[in-house]
């Protein structure tokens, strides 16, 4: 006679620590990798490493694609994510290589997860990956957004 054996049945909750997890994990490794005053060399090389964005991805400035007031968004290239993803960022940014970096981390993930991840994963990556307190990360952000309403 054998037991049965207890099925687990993951929570939503057990779902978002798990995804957590995994976006500290990868930002930590990007922050092994590139260090926290990347530039933008080093964020390009960031953007091209398959271990810590999931799908190709690039930069392009371009206002008329942006919101009034919005820093930048992940726009996916074609009807796949491995088609690959553009981070539009405002012109404002284009040659500012101190706040690309902190713009763009917190474009991927989206990149890397898609609708499921949340503001909290997008300010824990993008801190994580900076070297910054989370708290830190979103007043440089809030800062970076309000310098457009000037």
């Amino acid at each position: 006679m054998t037991a049965k054996r207890k099925r687990l049945k993951p929570t939503a909750k057990d779902g978002m620590v798990a995804l957590r997890d995994h976006v500290l994990a990868r930002a930590q490794l990007a922050h092994e990798r590139y260090g926290s005053d990347m530039g933008l060399d080093g964020l390009e090389r960031l953007l091209a490493d398959s271990d810590v964005v999931r799908y190709p991805c690039g930069i392009v400035v371009d206002g008329g694609a942006l919101e009034p007031g919005e820093l930048a968004f992940a726009r996916q290239r074609g009807e796949k994510a491995a088609d690959g993803f553009d981070v539009v960022v405002h012109p404002n940014f284009a040659c500012d290589h101190a706040a690309l970096p902190v713009i763009v981390m917190y474009q991927l993930v989206v990149v890397n997860y898609g609708g499921i991840a949340t503001e909290e994963e997008a300010e824990l990556f993008g801190a994580t990956v900076l070297g910054m307190d989370k708290e830190d990360y979103y007043r440089k952000l809030c800062a970076l957004a309000d310098s457009l309403a000037g």
